[in-house]
């Protein structure tokens, strides 16, 4: 009994034992395939970007999504994948957008684009949860800009410069200290060893020296990166034409924007659409996405005035001033300082196309501010046509009003219908209006007819003997002189009811006259009538 009682402790003592050891396998084994999963996800795992759009109309955000995703669409196209829906009609709008790889169907990244088109004080509490110390190092901030109304510019520019600020400043320490450590990145990219794109070698490598800063640059850093891009440059053509704008124009519009993104470090572009510019390789260096299978190199362009390209950390006041002389950049740059500083509301904006369209503006000048120099210079046409209408009303016009074409033109007709009248009147004109009156027999009608042809087809003209000759005016001078010619005794019995028959028989009694007269003057040649 005491062996069998000794095998049954020993068989439940093995296996107790194994019972307890096989739960803690099983917890290994499962440790080690959660520790594998979680590696190869994290490995999988897209880079999440972020892109705040501002600025523009809900149709001018979706050429810049449609602009940014070019090259894209079209391998989506051969994929048969879904464009992303855009939801920007309301308040903030989203959206993303997949970066594929150069060459092959790979992702590199997922970008959130979120869109504001209203720079209201009240939007703010939308864009806060957008930031935060995780997300601000793979934030963009974009400010759209359209090209039909380039004289509103600086205007919006500082409302959503003066947005930014105050957003900025609500966030806690941490998103600010994190803010602190991107401008400093920043400020390094595309100085000394490192490239326009950010794909240089690494600022602290030992080949790398970094420059000192230039004057005016990064003096208002507003803890993001900053990209303006100015739409639809096509149309500086037709500000030329409408508008009768020079090269002076378009270069103080392109020294203003430069000389006021140098304080923040942001970077410029203009875009036309449906036509290729380097906007897909700025917004991906501007956000660190880079392919390895084919890299692009940033290139700045200032000399095609409708595709300027200004990367960041490339321009300086010596390159503005370089564009054209007389522009005075360092009062632009105390201007703006003052512009921004102003704790003033956003000026009315219509929401419908994203400009000023009041008068009355609520948002006042800042007295030597870069605003108001701007708007001094590159005026809205608006103003103008309020101040002619103004000054119309005083009895200063500025405009003479026109005749129509058509009425000018009949006006002369008249004249030169008169004057010719008065300068012929027994040339041509007397005669039709004597056919004229003569053709009033036959009925109104036809007058009206014939004296309208008449003016119409002017004299018919024949060669004779090499010499041009008048049908209308040769006849009217037969029969003037015909009527104004003297006549000359003749006959009884020679007159006759019309003018012409007259000098047929005064013809003929010369004629027999001279028969007459040709026996030499003797009466006895002549032939004598027989006696009775």
């Amino acid at each position: 009994m005491a062996s069998s009682n000794n095998r049954t402790s020993t068989y439940t003592q093995v296996s107790t034992s194994s019972d307890h050891d096989r739960p803690k396998s099983a917890d290994a084994k499962k440790d080690m395939w959660s520790s594998m999963l979680d590696s190869v996800a994290s490995g999988k795992r897209l880079p999440e970007k972020n892109i705040l759009v501002l600025g523009g109309t809900s149709e001018s955000q979706r050429e810049f999504l449609d602009g940014l995703s070019a090259e894209d669409s079209r391998r989506n196209q051969d994929r048969q994948r879904k464009q992303p829906p855009i939801a920007n009609n309301f308040a903030l709008g989203y959206t993303y957008h997949d970066v594929l790889d150069a060459d092959h169907e790979d992702i590199l990244a997922r970008l959130s684009v979120y869109l504001l088109t209203d720079p209201s004080p009240s939007f703010t509490p939308l864009l806060q949860p957008l930031l935060t110390p995780q997300t601000i190092p793979n934030t963009l901030i974009v400010v759209l800009l359209d090209w039909s109304q380039p004289w509103f510019w600086l205007r919006q520019l500082r409302d959503w410069i003066r947005l930014l600020r105050t957003l900025l400043v609500s966030l806690d320490a941490d998103c600010k200290e994190k803010m602190e450590e991107v401008m400093i990145g920043w400020r390094d990219r595309g100085r000394g060893g490192n490239s326009l794109d950010g794909g240089g070698v690494n600022s602290t490598t030992e080949s790398d020296v970094s420059l000192p800063l230039g004057p005016g640059e990064w003096e208002e850093a507003l803890g993001l990166p900053l990209c303006v891009v100015c739409q639809n440059s096509d149309r500086i053509e037709a500000l030329e034409k409408d508008r009768s704008w020079k090269e002076e124009e378009f270069d103080t519009v392109l020294q203003f924007l430069r000389a006021i993104l140098l304080k923040h470090g942001a970077s410029l572009i203009y875009t036309i659409p449906s036509v290729q510019s380097p906007l897909q390789s700025l917004i991906h260096s501007s956000l660190g996405i880079h392919s390895l299978l084919k890299r692009q190199p940033l290139k700045h362009n200032v000399i095609d005035r409708d595709k300027v390209v200004v990367p960041p950390n490339w321009d300086s006041w010596g390159k503005i001033r370089v564009l054209r002389d007389g522009f005075d950049v360092e009062a632009i740059n105390e201007g703006w300082s003052l512009d921004i500083e102003e704790s003033f509301g956003p000026s009315p904006v219509d929401n419908a196309n994203g400009t000023n369209n009041s008068t009355d503006e609520r948002t006042p000048k800042v007295s030597g501010g870069a605003v108001e120099a701007y708007e001094e210079i590159i005026r809205d046409p608006s103003l103008d046509a309020l101040q002619a209408a103004s000054a119309e009303s005083n009895g200063l016009k500025l405009e003479v009003s026109s005749t129509d074409t058509q009425t000018f033109l009949g006006a002369q007709l008249a004249v030169l219908d008169k004057n010719r009248q008065a300068a012929e009147p027994t040339g041509m004109d007397s005669s039709r209006l004597i056919r004229g009156r003569g053709a009033s027999l036959e009925g109104e009608d036809s007058v009206g007819d014939e004296a309208r042809v008449n003016e119409h087809i002017g004299p018919v003209q024949f060669n004779m003997g090499g010499i041009q000759v008048d049908a209308d005016d040769m006849l009217q001078r037969l029969k003037n002189r015909q009527s104004y010619q003297t006549p000359e005794p003749t006959t009884p019995g020679t007159t006759a009811p019309d003018g012409g028959k007259p000098q047929n028989n005064e013809v003929l009694a010369n004629f027999f006259a001279g028969l007459v007269s040709r026996g030499g003057g003797s009466t006895t040649n002549s032939p004598k009538p027989p006696r009775s």
